[in-house]
């Protein structure tokens, strides 16, 4: 195996203290990622890396050595504190007088301790009933940035021929909109009800149907895997939430993004300290 070492700045220090640690054959030194060749995958190996990972602040992740991009045909991507930075909802419940009590409920569904996710989303939405409609643009204006390393990341994948999704228990409004920004293949996300240049306080799903939560991106998923003509393994997950869980377990290599303690635990690989491009690391490069 490999072992893939990274953060958004790693110092010198950190890689030698892995290699020595981790008994690599030789290093593949980039600007701030190290390719350590032919570590042992036992138990060992991970300890010493778990406790070097922790000391440095660095992200590491055992791959295999020829893993390429192109194995895979489908990159499926939560948004909110995923592709971008924000909880859209919360910023948007901000600037409507109503952020602290959206804000709460948020961070309980992504924690996992709202197992309904779609009631979650109802509570939430219910609170912005009245609500200037134009706060979403200007959310987007003003609030929405992607995360660090997204642009490089999907570039990538549209290069080498993945299907991109993006997959939402958000509200489709700023989903439409990365999806022209990025060029994306398909969203899938939940909508508000707007009457008369106001909020409701409802929401649906697409097109009427039923709210995306974790069923839902999972069946995101399923279709584009679908449309591509292969299998969930085929597929790339990232997320960073508890309704990400099924489309993540349904992945080849799912990713926890910044997540909660919750995602950490039941993802291939985790991306604490590094950006999004961060999963191109763990592809195979020249030897």
């Amino acid at each position: 195996m490999d072992l893939v070492i990274q953060s958004s700045n790693l110092p010198t220090g950190a890689v030698d203290a892995f290699k020595v640690a981790c008994v690599a054959r030789r290093v593949m030194r980039r600007v701030n990622a190290a390719r350590l060749i032919d570590v042992q995958n036992d138990a060992e190996t991970r300890k010493a890396a778990m406790a070097l990972g922790k000391y440095w602040k660095c992200d590491w992740a055992l791959v295999e050595p020829r893993m390429a991009l192109t194995d895979f045909q489908v990159l499926a991507m939560d948004m909110d504190s995923t592709l971008i930075t924000i909880e859209t909802l919360d910023e948007v419940a901000a600037l409507a007088g109503k952020g602290r009590e959206v804000a709460a409920i948020t961070e309980a569904a992504m924690r996992g301790e709202i197992a309904d996710y779609k009631a979650s989303l109802r509570m939430r939405v219910a609170l912005l009933e009245g609500a200037d409609a134009a706060l979403l643009p200007q959310v987007y204006d003003e609030k929405l940035q992607l995360s660090p390393g997204a642009e490089r990341l999907v570039a990538a994948c549209r290069a080498a021929g993945l299907y991109v999704l993006l997959t939402t228990g958000g509200f489709d409004f700023f989903a439409r909109r990365l999806q022209s920004r990025l060029q994306l293949d398909a969203i899938r996300g939940n909508q508000p009800v707007v009457a008369n240049g106001r909020l409701t306080g409802e929401v649906t799903g697409p097109d009427g149907g039923e709210i995306i939560d974790a069923d839902g991106k999972a069946q995101a998923l399923r279709d584009a895997c679908a449309r591509k003509g292969c299998a969930t393994a085929k597929a790339i997950a990232i997320g960073d939430g508890a309704n990400d869980l099924k489309m993540l377990g349904l992945a080849g290599l799912s990713v926890a993004f910044h997540a909660k303690p919750v995602v950490q635990t039941q993802t291939i690989q985790v991306l604490d300290f590094s950006p999004l491009d961060g999963v191109l690391e763990w592809f195979a490069a020249e030897r």
